[in-house]
Parts: C-alpha cells; sequence; structure tokens
C-alpha cells in the first residue's frame, strides 16, 4: 500500500472515530464556505470593466489597466502613507495591553484588582458611532468640553479634530483608551497558567517583583505575544474604515483619507465598482505578502509562528 493510500485510510479513520466533533464543525464550514471562498470569483471585477447590467463573467476584460490607474493616480502615495502612519503608530502601542496586564497581575488586592479590569475592558463595548461621537463632544473648539475650559481661561481651544497633523494621534489613542484593557485579557490569561510555585522559589531565592516579571511572566507571555504581532503586522494596511471615516472632514483630509475610505468613496459613491476592486484587491495581496514574510521571521528567528 502506497504512503498516500495509507495516510488517507488513516485520516478516514480519525474522521469515523470522531465524527461528532466533525459534525459540529460542519455547520462553521458550510457558512466558511458559501460566504468566504465562493464569492471569492468576484475578485474578477478588478481584472474586468464591469458593469452591474452584463454582469461579472459577461463583462470585457480589462487586464491590469485599474491596477495602473491606481499606481499612477496622485491619491496612490497619499493613501498608502496615511495609511502607513496610522497603522505603524498603532503597532508601536502594542506593548500596552502587555504591560498592563503585567501589572493586574501584580495586583494583591482582589476586589481592587477585579474592578480595575472591569472598568479597563468596558471601554470595548462601546460602539465606534459612539466613540466618535464622544471625541467631538469632548474635543470641540466650539461648544464642546475643551473649548469651554479654554474659553474659562479666557482662550482660544485648538480644533484638534480639524488639524490633520493630530489625526493619526487621536485615531490611536482613543483606540488604545478603547481596547487596551480588553487586548490584555489574553495575556491575562496567558498569566494565569504560570505554576504558582515558580513565584514560590523565586522568592525564596531572593528574586525582586521585576526580577519575577522578567524571568517568569515575561517568557510565558512572548509566544502568545508573537502570534499577535504577526497577525497585527499581516494587517499593516487593513485600518478600519468606519472609525477613520467618521473622525474625517474637509480639514483633516490629506491625513486621514486612507485605502480603506478611498476604496468606498471610489466602490459606492462614485459607481467605479472595478478601479474600487483592484485597490481593494492590492491592498489584500500587500497584506498577505506581509503575513508571510512576518511569520516566516518569528519562524527562523524564534520558536514561534502561526504555521
Amino acid at each position: 500500500m502506497s504512503q498516500s493510500n495509507a495516510g488517507m485510510l488513516h485520516t478516514l479513520g480519525r474522521i469515523r472515530k470522531n465524527w461528532g466533533l466533525y459534525l459540529l464543525l460542519l455547520p462553521a464550514a458550510v457558512l466558511l464556505l458559501l460566504f468566504a471562498y465562493i464569492p471569492m470569483y468576484g475578485v474578477l471585477i478588478a481584472f474586468k470593466d464591469y458593469s452591474p447590467a452584463t454582469g461579472i463573467l459577461e463583462s470585457p476584460w480589462a487586464g491590469f489597466n485599474y491596477f495602473e490607474k491606481f499606481f499612477n493616480s496622485y491619491q496612490f502615495d497619499i493613501t498608502i502613507k496615511n495609511t502607513l502612519v496610522i497603522s505603524l503608530y498603532s503597532i508601536a502601542t502594542f506593548p500596552i495591553p502587555i504591560m498592563l496586564a503585567l501589572m493586574i497581575n501584580q495586583m494583591r488586592a482582589n476586589r481592587f484588582k477585579q474592578v480595575f479590569q472591569t472598568v479597563t475592558y468596558m471601554p470595548h463595548f462601546i460602539s465606534t458611532v459612539v466613540m466618535v461621537g464622544l471625541i467631538l463632544i469632548l474635543l470641540s473648539p466650539g461648544n464642546g468640553l475643551l473649548g469651554n475650559l479654554f474659553r474659562l481661561f479666557g482662550a482660544e481651544a485648538p480644533n484638534l479634530i480639524g488639524s490633520a497633523g493630530m489625526f493619526s494621534s487621536l485615531y490611536v489613542w482613543t483606540d488604545v483608551w478603547q481596547h487596551a484593557g480588553w487586548d490584555s485579557i489574553i495575556y491575562i490569561a496567558a498569566l494565569s497558567a504560570v505554576d504558582p510555585s515558580l513565584y514560590e522559589a523565586a522568592k525564596v531565592d531572593g528574586a525582586s517583583r521585576w526580577q519575577r516579571i522578567r524571568y517568569i511572566d515575561m517568557p510565558m507571555l512572548l509566544p502568545t505575544a508573537i502570534t499577535l504581532l504577526i497577525l497585527r503586522i499581516g494587517g499593516l494596511l487593513g485600518v478600519g474604515f468606519e472609525k477613520v471615516y467618521l473622525m474625517q472632514n474637509n480639514l483633516n483630509i490629506s491625513s486621514s483619507e486612507v485605502i480603506a475610505t478611498y476604496v468606498y468613496k471610489i466602490g459606492l459613491l462614485s459607481s467605479q465598482y472595478s478601479f474600487s476592486s483592484a485597490i481593494n484587491l492590492f491592498n489584500t495581496v500587500i497584506n498577505f505578502i506581509l503575513l508571510i514574510l512576518v511569520n516566516q521571521a518569528a519562524k527562523k528567528y524564534s520558536e514561534n509562528s502561526l504555521w
């Protein structure tokens, strides 16, 4: 019997043995197939002069015309630069949830620890629309909290919402406030798996609190942190659309026009479906390449990787 046949029989035997588990997996697999893989033929729009009247298959081929159009457009440099600035700025804040998890893990008063953890992850449940509404209410130079405080001292409030230079900072740090507590939960879960006897032994050996964090907690968090960092870098050009679009205005658009908002305006508002599909496909391909490269680098220089 060939090796491939033996492997197939082994696989079938495992499926037969654990058929109940595979049955539970079936609905998720069907949904993934129907809503993720079957619609992928729609990427053909990027290579065609698509018209809703003629359909995807009947529309004439355009080749790489729309990709060239994007690369040669004045918006190419602007959208790529703004997307990279916001993404890299966000990645720079990656250690904050780790530090928050380490701080929570060091708290000894259980009641205070529970309250503090709850308070830090509650903002995660605020919707993006409400979050942007809060930003506008607080930072509005006219009738917002910031404007009223400045007027209280006889000064004029800066228009932070309309400042192109402040857009990335507002986006990133409000995101940190909203999601750092929630993102720290996975690191807290990893720290909960540490054997308490390791801390006891470290105390007996005279290790300080910082040394316990460095030699016990940090190595425990490293595999989780590397995995999440790989996924984060793999989505480098995937800056979220909703929050950027809601915070965008005519004054800050030079810093807030990212790939996602440009695709929306070109595709849905201007009905240039093929052009927007080409831009989005370019974005996806770059993210996929980055994911593979970062995963290979992590695999080469550490023992942790996605595959």
